[in-house]
């Protein structure tokens, strides 16, 4: 290979050794924490949930997981999907588990 003669992929190929993966910015965590919700003091998810009432908050996240699960196959975004719907399910289990447990019977 000559350096006139190189291409693009030749290029990468030989500066990759050179490149710190620990110099790399962080990728986005598009389900746990995407960055489009987190662009002020508080995340988005606990506005929405401050805003509303516990039954209504309830009713949300089961909303968020079915429109999830509904599109999975559709967007082209499959695991992703699956697991956005996870979360707000997860979400949803933690909340309605410490409300048992402070449940008087």
């Amino acid at each position: 290979m000559s350096i006139d003669t190189a291409t693009p992929q030749d290029w990468n190929k030989v500066t990759a050794k050179y490149v710190d993966p620990y110099d790399m910015p962080p990728k986005e965590d598009l389900v746990n924490s995407p960055a489009h919700y987190n662009s002020g003091n508080i995340e988005c998810i606990t506005a929405i949930e401050e805003s509303m009432s516990s039954h209504a908050f309830k009713g949300y996240l089961k909303g968020n997981c079915l429109k999830y699960l509904w599109r999975y196959d559709y967007k082209g975004k499959q695991v992703e999907d699956l697991k956005k719907a996870g979360w707000y399910l997860n979400r949803l289990t933690v909340m309605v588990t410490k409300e048992n447990d402070h449940a008087v019977y």
